[in-house]
């Protein structure tokens, strides 16, 4: 079990490592696309002057980007300007946008100068430290830059074009659905946006630069499987899942928050069958139409892939998303009418509330065990399932100062997890602050890291010093309530 939860946090470090680089430059793709959709001469209002920015933009501006936001990632600003440099090389060096490369020679380059600087640490004579540092690296990053415009250019020009063609053949012989088997497993362990961003969009860009759409960019963003499976739990679920499904169905159709459906999922496992078959419905919907995107839609808004369609592809975007949501939702209606443990939900919502009564009464965890063992065991229960309150290592309430929720990217679910308790933590008279962060961002003052049971050990790693709670569900988690009475009492 240890060596799988290392393994499965070692894959999403990747993920968002990757995504890390792209994500906060969404904005700017987003730009690229809009000025795409509209200026080119196949666009909704054709302009030749604008249109002229749409090339130099995706072949210079959002490659350099990504490469100087990979190199802060390793080495802060020093790294990111050298990340630059590198990434200047491999762009010059072909004729194709150079995502690809970006996400190598950024975080390369800074790694190789974060390697520098770690040498000469301390071993400079004071007044020189400035001279030092902009030679090495001018002299490291312009050695860098040659090497890739040379060697690494090429290379990944010509990995581009393979991976091109394997996605056209998956496209031409009607394929391409399969991928589904692997992004919806995959987008449910919090790969979503390493998928969607890492791996999906640089391919689809270069599609999209030759003919002005691609399919990619409805792989993972095509938000009909969510909607199907929340939708199903509105009429078929239980308990808080049921209660919780309306919010949620707003939040990831219009929002485009995905991971608001993955807890959902991983309540009832067997849905991931219902969630595949939606994808891959959707994605056979998209190819035999002939639909695309002209750039990544982020977030997986269905407005979002409205604004990201070409002129006339609006209809075959539209299909793919609504067939994607039925299959999802018949059998995921299917599978929930005819589970066995119909009581669960309501059983972990009574020992949530019976939990919140007895440490209202001032009992103890300890009597609780000798006196009443069933409650006990759903105390238990309760705690392995929606967090820590009940740990030996939880904070006292004096010692608490800052909570982070956090999750993968830092946008989503996270913002909307801060955004509820922090209206509960102010309704109870409490100053304490309550933000939101990417795991890899959590701040060193953080008292207590509230995460999705699937990504605490991430957190762990990177807040040892800080209490963890796990939580199921950012919307309705019985978690919030007893942690605004255990602060504020």
């Amino acid at each position: 079990m240890e060596q799988q939860n290392g393994v499965r946090v070692a894959v999403q470090k990747f993920g968002r490592f990757l995504s890390g680089m792209v994500m906060p430059n969404i904005g700017a793709f987003i730009a690229w696309g809009l000025l795409t959709a509209l200026f080119i001469p196949t666009g909704w209002l054709p302009n030749e002057k604008l249109a002229a920015l749409v090339d130099p933009t995706l072949k210079y501006l959002l490659p350099l980007l990504i490469g100087y936001t990979g190199g802060t990632m390793v080495h802060k600003q020093r790294g990111g300007v050298i990340g630059a440099l590198m990434t200047m090389g491999v762009i010059v060096g072909s004729n194709i946008p150079m995502l690809l490369g970006a996400m190598i020679c950024g975080p390369l380059a800074a790694w190789i100068l974060k390697k520098f600087d770690g040498l000469i640490e301390g071993k400079i004579k004071s007044g020189f430290e400035m001279l030092v540092n902009n030679f090495s690296l001018g002299i490291i990053g312009g050695a860098l830059t040659i090497v890739s415009y040379i060697g690494i250019g090429p290379i990944i020009e010509k990995v581009t074009a393979i991976l091109t063609t394997g996605v056209e053949f998956l496209v031409n012989h009607n394929l391409i659905p399969l991928a589904n088997l692997i992004i919806e497993p995959a987008k449910i362990l919090f790969l979503n946006n390493a998928i969607n961003h890492g791996v999906l969009g640089p391919i689809g860009l270069n599609e999209a630069a030759q003919v002005g759409q691609s399919i990619l960019f409805l792989l993972e963003s095509n938000p009909g499987p969510g909607l199907g499976i929340l939708l199903a739990y509105m009429i078929a679920g239980r308990g808080s899942a049921r209660s919780t499904a309306p919010g949620a169905v707003l939040i990831h159709a219009v929002g485009g928050i995905h991971e608001i459906y993955f807890p959902y999922v991983l309540m009832n496992p067997k849905l991931i069958i219902a969630v595949i078959a939606g994808g891959i419905s959707g994605t056979f919907t998209f190819s035999i139409l002939g639909a695309g995107l002209v750039a990544t839609p982020s977030p997986g808004s269905i407005i979002a892939l409205a604004a990201m369609a070409p002129k006339g592809g609006l209809l075959p975007v539209l299909a793919g998303f609504i067939v994607a949501t039925v299959v999802t939702f018949v059998i995921a209606f299917f599978m929930l009418k005819t589970t066995k443990n119909k009581g669960e939900e309501e059983d972990l919502e009574a020992a949530a509330q019976k939990m919140k009564d007895m440490k209202a009464a001032g009992k103890t965890a300890a009597t609780d065990s000798v006196s009443n063992p069933n409650q006990a065991a759903n105390e238990r229960a309760l705690n392995e399932v929606v967090g820590s309150d009940e740990a030996d290592d939880k904070k006292a309430a004096e010692d608490v100062h800052k909570i982070v929720f956090s999750c993968d990217a830092g946008m989503g679910s996270s913002a909307m997890g801060a955004s509820i308790l922090r209206k509960k933590m102010k309704a109870a008279g409490s100053d304490i602050t309550v933000i939101n962060t990417a795991i890899s961002d959590i701040p060193d003052d953080a008292d207590i890291v509230i995460t999705h049971k699937t990504l605490t050990d991430r957190a762990k790693q990177k807040a040892p010093q800080a209490e963890h709670i796990s939580i199921d569900n950012f919307l309705k988690s019985p978690e919030y309530e007893l942690l605004v009475e255990r602060l504020t009492k």
